[in-house]
């Protein structure tokens, strides 16, 4: 797949890269995107949800009334789930909810998902450029240029680059990543990819 080249002016360069086919030319594989979106996720869970049980309550342990004669159910705590301010039954208790999932597989749902994007043609080509102090206007401006102000973009970067990470910061829609840290949920989660020059020759490594 030949892409054309555009400036941070929103013009395009003349230039065109190759886009691997190993990568962004294969058949998507449903199945593993799923996956690693779902680990993904459930690596995001804290997982320090916490409630009481009756024997984790402060209270009486004192027989709260007789066991017979009063013509309702026995009841020998205050601390029972039935009554108010007792403890909870099956209550949620801290865990862990990551799981495993293997290398090949998750390389697979990282290339599906690129191959989607290349299909739907959410993909862009943009010259390498930097900022020499970080600034919100400069970033916004590029996505006014190329049309993407409204959409949900992901700077994909050769390297790490601060200024560029700081400028884009502040922009709700916008997010900045390396070939290196590339996800499948942030590839999903974007309405179109932004992948600097320097970027496409790094993916043949995938």
């Amino acid at each position: 797949m030949e892409l054309e080249v555009f400036d941070k002016s929103g013009s395009q360069t003349g230039k065109k890269v190759e886009l691997p086919d190993s990568v962004f030319g294969i058949e998507p594989n449903d199945h593993a995107i799923y996956l690693d979106v779902k680990q993904f996720l459930a690596n995001q869970r804290q997982g320090t949800h916490k409630s009481k049980e009756r024997a984790e309550i402060a209270g009486s342990t004192k027989k709260i009334k007789k066991q017979k004669g009063t013509g309702t159910a026995r009841a020998g705590s205050i601390k029972s789930p039935i009554f108010r301010g007792g403890g909870r039954i099956f209550g949620p208790k801290p865990r862990n909810y990551s799981f495993k999932l293997n290398k090949k597989l998750k390389r697979l749902a990282r290339k599906s998902a690129l191959a989607y994007k290349a299909k739907e043609a959410s993909i862009g080509i943009l010259e390498d450029f930097t900022l020499e102090i970080p600034k919100t206007k400069e970033c916004l401006a590029v996505l006014n240029n190329l049309s993407l102000q409204e959409k949900k973009v992901l700077f994909v970067l050769p390297a790490s680059d601060s200024s560029i990470l700081l400028s884009a910061r502040n922009l709700p829609k916008a997010k900045v990543t390396t070939v290196d840290n590339l996800n499948t949920y942030d590839i999903m989660n974007a309405d179109h990819l932004l992948v600097f020059e320097n970027s496409v020759e790094k993916f043949s490594k995938f």
